[in-house]
């Protein structure tokens, strides 16, 4: 483990010392998901980073509101599309 020292505003500087494993550990996701959203990182990478399963961190995110899958409703529909036809052509 590594110490860095950032600036911070005055008042952001409670919210950055967790009072625990669990709030540090959502500290260190949520440094890692934008990452992770722009796609330089992957989930198994982060989670692996953290010292945790993927379907740990995924869970972890999806309790935060932070989404594993991100389609618009167009390609959610697309992929539904997908699925259905080859589980027709799998009978």
């Amino acid at each position: 483990m590594v110490t860095v020292t950032m600036e911070l505003p005055d008042e952001m500087a409670a919210f950055a010392m967790p009072k625990d494993k669990s709030e540090q550990l959502e500290r260190n996701a949520m440094m890692l998901y934008p990452h992770i959203h722009k796609g330089a990182i992957s989930h198994g990478r982060a989670a692996e980073i953290l010292g945790i399963f993927k379907m740990d961190l995924i869970t972890l995110y999806g309790k935060m509101g932070l989404p594993y899958i991100e389609l618009s409703d167009e390609e959610m529909d697309e992929e539904l599309m997908t699925v259905n036809y080859l589980k027709e052509m799998m009978v």
